[in-house]
């Protein structure tokens, strides 16, 4: 059982995302698979982005992290917590969190782990860093979302499945918070929809089993969860952002819970990117927070199969209005196509 806490002592200070130049059309792919046209249409994404053969989940958080720090005159030695969530890790044995920590300078002494909790690992990063500094064991925290997504070639799965990363960096309310958070709950459930074992190189998944019994009930669990603790409505709310793993489940999940389209506004990435797995959440609100202004209310809501969800209710702070947004649909713009024997190269499938 959560014993809802209000806090008091956390806020955003800083972010960034990373996504990587190379694109491939959806199309392609069902055009080498002579698959219906309207497969990836019904998705609603038509691109997405593909990671460089040299790039995984920690270069990707690397340039993350170092954007976010770049808008901030902080010493890294001052964070005392790095958490990196990911579902693509290079490593079965080794932290991917403490090199990251290390190529960003930060000291020796700090709390760090990689999370597993497929596309949720990101957002459970920010709610064991939140706690940390809620709790005064330290100032600064970060926590990262990054993955090289992995789809098993003529699977529903390579439609969507994109790369990317986000990072954010959390402080005390002695720093200048660009939005404070105010309240978060999880939901979770043991439900078999997705998984991948040790030596498989790509997941596997139940299908349309992963649809209303799994990403649907636990997305409407958690949020109502939220709205009951914080005591507001879906109507209260400037923004809201639910983890995409395609464009039609955040938008068909949003009028479910009594949120009208233009809350869904800049946070429906997905139709250009994919889903960046435990990116997806973390990359959309970084989107949202591009475009808010001063006392605007924003809600999010991850998905991570397994299964399990992860409810924020964040403040925008009057700091957002001078912060240096961090630039993301300007990466777009030198975005290089891919014809789909290069996009096997890139994702070192040949």
């Amino acid at each position: 059982m959560i014993n809802p806490l209000k806090f008091s002592n956390v806020g955003i200070v800083s972010y960034g995302v990373y996504i990587p130049k190379f694109r491939i059309k959806t199309n392609i792919i069902a055009e080498h698979w002579k698959k219906d046209p309207l497969t990836p249409a019904s998705l609603g994404v038509k691109e997405k982005s593909v990671a460089d053969w040299d790039e995984d989940c920690l270069t990707m958080a690397l340039e993350a992290s170092k954007v976010a720090l770049s808008k901030l005159k902080l010493d890294p030695k001052k964070i005392g917590a790095c958490f990196m969530g990911s579902e693509s890790f290079p490593y079965a044995v080794k932290p991917v969190s403490t090199t990251l920590a290390s190529m960003l300078g930060m000291k020796n002494e700090y709390f760090s782990s990689d999370l597993q909790f497929a596309c949720k690992a990101g957002t459970s990063a920010i709610q064991i860093i939140a706690s940390m500094i809620e709790s005064g064991m330290i100032d600064y925290g970060l926590a990262v979302g990054s993955d090289k997504s992995q789809s098993k070639p003529n699977d529903v799965l390579e439609f969507t499945a994109g790369s990317g990363a986000a990072a954010y960096i959390l402080g005390n309310k002695k720093s200048k918070w660009i939005a404070s958070l105010k309240q978060t709950v999880s939901y979770s459930s043991d439900t078999p929809d997705f998984w991948r074992r040790e030596k498989c190189s790509f997941p596997s998944h139940a299908g349309r089993f992963t649809g209303v019994p799994s990403y649907f009930k636990h997305v409407k669990n958690c949020t109502n969860a939220l709205l009951n603790h914080i005591n507001l409505k879906s109507k209260d709310f400037d923004y809201v952002v639910f983890h995409s793993p395609n464009k039609k489940f955040p938008i068909k999940v949003s009028k479910q819970l009594g949120f009208e389209k233009r809350q869904l506004r800049h946070s429906l990435l997905v139709e250009n990117i994919g889903n960046i797995y435990s990116g997806s959440s973390l990359i959309s609100l970084a989107n949202v927070l591009n475009h808010a202004k001063e006392n605007e209310k924003i809600l999010i809501t991850s998905y991570g199969s397994g299964a399990g969800s992860d409810s924020f209710y964040f403040l925008t702070n009057k700091f957002i209005s001078s912060y240096k947004k961090t630039q993301i649909k300007s990466q777009f713009k030198n975005s290089i196509y891919l014809n789909y024997s290069d996009y096997l190269k890139k994702m070192n499938i040949l």
